[in-house]
């Protein structure tokens, strides 16, 4: 057991035999893992704002004829803050008879039917016109919470709503699980490679003292052990510092593109594929530390 924990002391010391290969070796799987990071978060935003919904849906609102004004004006005031509202065009039942009268004079006589009997007796109801441009990663759900917060407004009668125009959207999401996870998957398996092949190198620096230990007949575990720790410890090095990056240019640069017309947030990838930033350099530097003395 000794033996074992001094074999692993000695791998992480073997990252200061050889400083500048060592450190060349960590720059390069550094920034292959933030170039693989940069991509996922691209992936990630790109997902995120197709998936939100991009379409437009317009609920009018009735309220039973009688009500208080005084009531529904504070109402109306308290919809104009409703996340995602576009626009707010609002009815007194006396404006509702007015516009009434003028969208028939159009589509009628010239100068529309004289209403000036019902001044300050309108039949009509309060009525309020709310347009959404809504974008949700779950269109039907929010359309359904807000559909339902308007009926409980008290003295509410009745809410027509139009269907949400997302064609775009619904088409991303019937995709996209055939697009992300391929392109995930050949991502990391460009990092492996990459990642791989630089561990490799990296110990042909040591190559004579592998094969000295060889020749004075040194097992194979004794010689591989210090060396898979040296490479797991490069690759979590570099995949650590390189996720660091990510975070610190995703604090940086996150609102920087949330401007018309783009409005795009930059966002971090999710969590399952975060992980591949950091156990694909590491499985990689065991797997190619193993392979290269194997092959002595």
């Amino acid at each position: 057991m000794r033996t074992f924990f001094r074999l692993l002391g000695r791998g992480v010391a073997d990252l200061f035999l050889h400083p500048w290969a060592q450190l060349l070796s960590m720059a390069a799987v550094t920034l292959v893992v933030f170039l693989s990071g940069l991509f996922l978060m691209a992936l990630a935003t790109v997902d995120a704002e197709l998936s939100a919904s991009r379409g437009e849906t317009v609920y009018q609102v009735y309220w039973r004829p009688g009500t208080d004004m005084a009531h529904v004006r504070g109402q109306w005031e308290e919809l104009r803050h409703l996340p995602w509202l576009a626009s707010l065009e609002t009815y007194s039942p006396d404006e509702a008879l007015d516009a009434l009268a003028r969208r028939m004079g159009e589509t009628g006589a010239a100068g529309g039917p004289d209403i000036g009997f019902l001044s300050g007796k309108s039949p009509l109801p309060p009525t309020a016109l709310l347009t959404f441009a809504p974008r949700e990663a779950e269109p039907e759900k929010w359309a359904a919470d807000t559909l339902a917060y308007l009926k409980a407004l008290s003295g509410v009668e009745r809410v027509a709503a139009s269907p949400l125009r997302d064609e775009l959207g619904k088409a991303w999401r019937s995709a996209s699980r055939f697009v992300i996870w391929p392109t995930v998957g050949f991502l990391g398996v460009v990092l492996a490679l990459v990642v791989g092949n630089t561990v490799r190198l990296t110990l042909s620096t040591r190559r004579e003292e592998i094969e000295i230990l060889q020749l004075v007949g040194a097992r194979n575990w004794y010689i591989r052990l210090p060396l898979v720790v040296a490479g797991a410890l490069q690759g979590l090095l570099g995949g650590g510092l390189a996720c660091l990056l990510l975070l610190l240019m995703h604090w940086r640069f996150r609102t920087a593109l949330n401007v018309p017309p783009l409005l795009l947030e930059l966002r971090l990838p999710p969590p399952e594929q975060a992980v591949l930033l950091l156990a694909v350099p590491v499985l990689m530097g065991i797997l190619g530390s193993w392979i290269a003395v194997r092959s002595r």
